[in-house]
């Protein structure tokens, strides 16, 4: 594809916004209950589901280096499919730009290249994208957080809040909680709700 059809906007980019505007930037849905698996569950479709991710794993990483080009930058691609959706990742020398301040930019990137997807298939993409490591990276370090902060209620009998997250970022402390054997909720709202770790 050439450069000026994949960085143009689609005709229908409302159309297109408003298909992922109930997910937020990492991917999650953010009207459910997050303490919930229902946003990784792999629903029926077997050899075309993956057919599906996998096209879209190639739209993205055309779209990707299109960009790469533009902004000459060099990186590698890399496409998979893990949990029920594409997977992208960029790995460069510094691409840290491409990251930006709390991963905003990568958010950013995200969503466009989300877009360059539902323009193809016309389909709403849960299409991630890592940049340098750095959603692997803080997966990493929430997974630490979750099970830390596990061990501490467990051994004080008491709750404990922990700071505001995104929903992407909740659900894995969630699951780090589970997987130490104890409960943890939501509260709050958005954009400042947080996980509270509750004693068995």
């Amino acid at each position: 594809m050439s450069a000026e059809t994949e960085t143009e906007f689609p005709a229908d980019a409302e159309e297109a916004v408003s298909a992922t505007d109930d997910v937020d930037t990492d991917g999650d849905i953010e009207d459910i209950d997050d303490t919930e698996n229902t946003e990784d569950e792999a629903p029926a479709g077997g050899t075309d589901r993956v057919s599906r991710l996998e096209r879209e794993g190639d739209i993205a990483a055309d779209y990707l280096e299109e960009l790469l080009d533009i902004a000459d930058l060099d990186g590698d691609l890399d496409i998979d499919v893990e949990a029920d959706r594409a997977a992208v990742s960029i790995v460069g020398a510094d691409l840290s730009q491409l990251v930006g301040r709390d991963g905003k930019v990568l958010e950013a990137l995200q969503e466009l290249t989300r877009l360059a997807v539902y323009r193809e298939t016309g389909e709403r993409s849960r299409l991630m994208l890592d940049i340098s490591g750095y959603r692997a990276d803080k997966r990493t370090r929430l997974t630490q957080l979750g099970a830390e902060t596990a061990a501490e209620v467990a051994k004080s009998g008491e709750p404990v809040s922990l700071e505001p997250m995104s929903p992407f970022e909740r659900k894995i402390v969630h699951d780090a909680v589970a997987a130490a054997g104890l409960r943890s909720e939501s509260a709050g709202v958005e954009p400042r709700r947080y996980v509270v770790v509750l004693p068995a």
